[in-house]
């Protein structure tokens, strides 16, 4: 290790079987994608006692795992891969074949730096480690392409968030989980071609973008309300410029000239989204009268508690 490396690296503390030195690139301190914000937290990791034979199991048996981490407790002493198992002896323990000599990376790592040193260094993990040296997750060169490629960051999840607390004075929590698509209501109003192919591409190799999901507390008393726009009713749209758009099965206009849902429209929103409860808001003085007062078209002084 060269006095540069000396004075950034670390060597494992008394007592470990190897020596280990965090990843640098002499990346800027204000880059703001962290490896802590794309790693794998809940890391595979391997005994040093454990066999070769038992190691090379697990690597097989695995879903896309090539090598481990090879821990005592929560320190990291070494790594092994299916290289370094290739002409070992099936019962000789990890320890005496592992690699001892890391490079690891630390959860406040630019993720742009982890890349340039996975890249040099030909490795495909950094194991990464604290400020003590525990292990606290793992990252690949798939999480750094990942970190890439999202538009859903850390950083504009948190401005979301922020923002959703301020406007409503309400206590906003973050949760990484799936979401069944049925349960979904897109504000995106149209897919286009060379889009869904990229999405497709990702969603193939496992590369896909989160989506930012704004979803009431499982907890969260009342009865679900939906305020649509239904300006007008959907036989006025001959009177439009535009006339109608987005027609259904049976031929009946959902939205008035580019913008507004007509009355229609909006009750099959609300059909499709199954609401406990309607209102019709944004309801233009050109309903005849015999309609102006039907429900569930709102009238002036309506209050609703959301």
């Amino acid at each position: 290790m060269d006095e540069a490396e000396e004075s950034d690296g670390r060597r494992t503390p008394p007592g470990s079987a190897g020596t280990y030195r965090r990843a640098s690139d002499g990346g800027t301190e204000d880059m703001k994608a962290q490896v802590g914000e794309y790693m794998t937290r809940d890391v595979a990791t391997v005994s040093p006692d454990a066999t070769v034979e038992a190691v090379a199991r697990r690597i097989a048996e695995s879903d896309g795992h090539n090598g481990f981490p090879v821990c005592d407790g929560r320190r990291v002493e070494g790594f092994v891969s299916a290289r370094d198992l290739l002409l070992a002896d099936e019962q000789e323990p990890i320890f005496k074949v592992m690699s001892q000599d890391l490079i690891v990376a630390h959860p406040e790592m630019d993720v742009d730096d982890a890349a340039r040193v996975i890249l040099r260094s030909g490795i495909q993990k950094l194991p990464v480690v604290d400020d003590a040296g525990n292990l606290v997750g793992i990252i690949s060169n798939a999480d750094v392409i990942r970190s890439q490629i999202e538009r859903a960051t850390p950083e504009k999840v948190g401005k979301l968030m922020r923002t959703l607390e301020s406007i409503h004075d309400t206590e906003v929590e973050q949760t990484r989980r799936e979401v069944s698509l049925e349960d979904l209501t897109p504000t995106q109003g149209k897919v286009y071609a060379d889009e869904l192919e990229g999405r497709t591409y990702e969603l193939e190799r496992g590369l896909a973008e989160p989506l930012v999901v704004i979803d009431q507390a499982p907890d969260s008393e009342g009865e679900d309300l939906l305020l649509a726009d239904g300006i007008v009713p959907a036989d006025l749209c001959e009177h439009h410029p535009l006339g109608g758009d987005h027609h259904d099965a049976e031929g009946v206009p959902r939205t008035f000239g580019t913008k507004h849902m007509t009355r229609e429209g909006a009750l099959a929103l609300a059909d499709d989204l199954d609401a406990d409860e309607t209102r019709l808001v944004h309801v233009s003085h050109f309903y005849p009268a015999d309609e102006a007062f039907a429900e569930p078209l709102a009238v002036d002084g309506e209050q609703y508690q959301l």
